[in-house]
């Protein structure tokens, strides 16, 4: 089917009612395929499966979603969101509890999942791959749609899978997953959330937080103490 060589700018985001009223013209939607990373992104250029040049200028909300349907201000044309096939990880163990540890440690890195019954789902990483194996689990690279839990990628901005959250963390290959087997806590340390206000925090001291400061001054260090003071 030939397409107009003109963008067609998508400005709607259409709820599952709408889509299959009068809207699109009697045209076949276009399709979409898009990651999980690129389906947090409601602006930009994109290209349909067909070719065809798009311009999303969506409002602000949550990623878009495979199944939701997008149209142009006029209504006269659809366009489909689809997953885009991605490069995974199969990780798979006969045991509940192994693989439910599995998705704890990696959660506890922020990693994209996407859960199912007997396995998890993430994106191809070599580090991830061997520190999953060195623990018993089965894991097997994949080609197909990733759609990981909402918590990954709610909210409407982008959190790449392999983004390294600018928190002091070195954001270089291997993204410093440290080892499965426990909680990495230097992660949690390495997110300086203005806990030093209130707590004696002095900017020049070197430290993110104020835990032990005094928080007030102490009458004893008064540097000119009154005589008369009784």
């Amino acid at each position: 089917m030939e397409h107009s060589l003109a963008s067609l700018v998508l400005v709607h985001r259409l709820a599952p009612g709408e889509q299959d009223g009068e809207r699109g013209g009697g045209v076949e939607p276009l399709r979409l395929l898009l990651t999980a990373d690129q389906r947090t992104s409601l602006r930009g250029h994109r290209r349909s499966a067909c070719g065809q040049d798009l311009v999303l200028q969506l409002p602000r909300g949550a990623a878009l979603q495979p199944g939701e349907a997008l149209s142009t201000a006029s209504g006269d044309r659809l366009v489909r969101v689809e997953a885009a096939p991605e490069a995974l990880l199969l990780v798979r163990s006969p045991d509940p509890l192994a693989l439910l540890q599995a998705a704890y440690h990696l959660g506890n890195r922020h990693v994209a999942m996407e859960l199912h019954p007997g396995e998890l789902r993430i994106l191809e990483d070599s580090v991830l791959a061997d520190l999953l194996r060195q623990r018993g689990l089965a894991v097997e690279p994949v080609l197909a749609p990733f759609e990981p839990e909402g918590g990954a990628y709610a909210g409407g901005h982008s959190h790449s899978p392999s983004h390294a959250h600018s928190h002091g963390q070195d954001p270089g290959p291997g993204h410093s997953h440290g080892s499965l087997a426990e909680p990495d806590h230097s992660h949690d340390l390495g997110h300086s959330h203005g806990h030093g206000k209130g707590h004696g925090y002095s900017p020049s001291d070197g430290h993110s937080e104020g835990h032990g400061h005094r928080h007030g001054p102490s009458p004893n260090n008064d540097p000119h103490p009154n005589p008369h003071q009784p």
